[in-house]
């Protein structure tokens, strides 16, 4: 019997650079992403070609690093938004899904970590995140 998925913790950033700052709810907004957040407000480090509009990583990924390695990963480092567990993102490609109990989501891409990242966390994110960077998801 598989576990049932859930969301772990949410994380906003009001704009590029600035910390995650982890929050209990958040309003998804169609077709733009997540209220208060740097990439439905457009000012996150991104180019055009490279726009998501919510990020999504697993929980059981970033403790298999923290586990491994020196990196400070757990509490929003790893520049996403939401952290979820008991799910493999394989399965949802070219899938509409809900996670939480409003908005449903559609799997847009695999989001490898940029290099900018180690710019405002610390050496070796980029490194650390390589095959685990999450998903980015369409509202």
């Amino acid at each position: 019997m598989s576990k049932k998925p859930f969301i772990e913790k949410i994380f906003v950033s009001p704009n590029a650079g600035a910390d995650m700052v982890e929050v209990r709810t958040i309003e998804a907004i169609v077709d733009a992403g997540l209220q208060g957040d740097r990439y439905k407000k457009k000012t996150g480090y991104w180019t055009a070609v490279d726009e998501c509009q919510v990020t999504m990583i697993r929980g059981e990924d970033l403790e298999e690093v923290s586990k491994t390695t020196n990196i400070k990963i757990l509490d929003g480092q790893h520049r996403r938004n939401i952290v979820t567990r008991n799910i493999e993102y394989e399965e949802l490609i070219g899938k509409h899904f809900r996670i939480g109990k409003k908005a449903m989501f559609v799997y847009e891409k695999p989001r490898p970590p940029c290099a900018y990242i180690e710019s405002i966390t610390e050496k070796g994110m980029t490194k650390a995140l390589a095959r685990i960077g999450g998903i980015c998801i369409q509202v």
